[in-house]
């Protein structure tokens, strides 16, 4: 993209809510997510369509109170690479018809799949710590624990579909490559690891982290209360953070920040509306008490000026939690 480039229409990935969203974000009035939603998304005239709405099979998911959102994905040769937290699918562009799908009983908690440099996938299998490389036909090639153990068997009669592995001890949620490399985002740990060479590490956040988007020489990612890190690709070390919340009023809650589209020296980033229980979780940023709280929205920010431009309310256009924030291409 160039400097000064701004992309019109964007694909918003992430889950709609089974019931209306709470009035604030206090409300224990919760139903959970019941479908992946993909919008195709028009900045200019905050207009949407949908692409996708899906719902896991049975045989996919919890038998009661299955939590089913579109997590974070990947387009590569306008195939668009998604998973829900139980399976992979494979959707071609601009059509979103559906090329390939498989679900295994180790898949616990996916949060990240994308293609490998090989036309493998590389998938975050975040409940049960560990990355797997797999064939698009769901063959297994290669396994990595993140904190350096010896990974889960999942050759095993579990069905870690069916239920909870909570809590994680690290969760891996994003994944990317450095050259040949993979890389791996550890969200409790608020770092990145090469799963190859775990000796090489890049230190990101005392908060937890998301994303890993890797452009021009620079990788991106978010921590979880509105901050953006910038590493440099070559030393792997951290060159600036953002504090996204400097750009609004004070007492401004922007949301569970995740997601980014770099636009020339413009960045999308996607928030969703904290859940209720999220309020009773031991989060520092929580407690300081918030005057306005924000509905899940993806806001553009002008990185060279350091100004909050518009942002686009997702609730509206049926979409309560954001994963993945994609160009429009075609």
């Amino acid at each position: 993209m160039k400097k000064g480039s701004m992309v019109r229409d964007l694909y918003v990935v992430g889950g709609k809510q089974g019931a209306p969203r709470p009035i604030s974000a206090g409300n224990s009035n919760w139903n959970g997510y019941d479908q992946g939603v993909i919008l195709r998304v028009d900045t200019s005239t905050q207009a949407a369509e949908e692409c996708v709405a899906y719902v896991s099979p049975p045989e996919a998911c919890l038998p009661e109170g299955a939590a089913i959102t579109f997590q974070a994905g990947a387009i590569q040769d306008n195939l668009m690479y998604i998973c829900t937290q139980t399976e992979v699918l494979v959707f071609e562009l601009p059509t979103f018809k559906q090329i390939s799908y498989f679900s295994l009983p180790f898949f616990n908690d996916l949060h990240h799949v994308r293609p490998t440099p090989d036309g493998d996938l590389l998938i975050a299998n975040a409940g049960l710590e560990m990355v797997v490389q797999m064939t698009i036909n769901g063959e297994i090639c290669k396994i990595w624990n993140v904190l350096g153990e010896e990974p889960w068997q999942v050759n095993s009669e579990t069905d870690f579909r069916k239920l909870s592995t909570k809590p994680h001890r690290s969760h891996p949620n994003y994944l990317f490559y450095i050259g040949s490399e993979p890389w791996a985002t550890r969200f409790h740990q608020g770092d990145a690891i090469c799963l190859t060479q775990p000796e090489k590490r890049i230190e990101i956040s005392k908060e937890r982290i998301h994303d890993g988007l890797v452009h021009e020489g620079k990788i991106y990612f978010t921590s979880v209360n509105g901050w953006i890190y910038i590493a440099d690709l070559s030393s792997l070390k951290l060159e600036k953070a953002i504090n996204l919340s400097d750009m609004h009023p004070e007492g401004t809650l922007l949301g569970w920040c995740r997601s980014l589209f770099v636009d020339g020296d413009r960045l999308w980033v996607g928030f969703s509306r904290i859940r209720p229980t999220k309020w009773r979780e031991n989060v520092t940023w929580l407690m300081r008490g918030f005057k306005y709280v924000q509905p899940t929205h993806i806001g553009c920010y002008d990185l060279v000026k350091g100004e909050y431009i518009e942002e686009v309310n997702l609730e509206p256009m049926g979409l309560n939690a954001v994963y993945s924030i994609f160009p429009v291409t075609d």
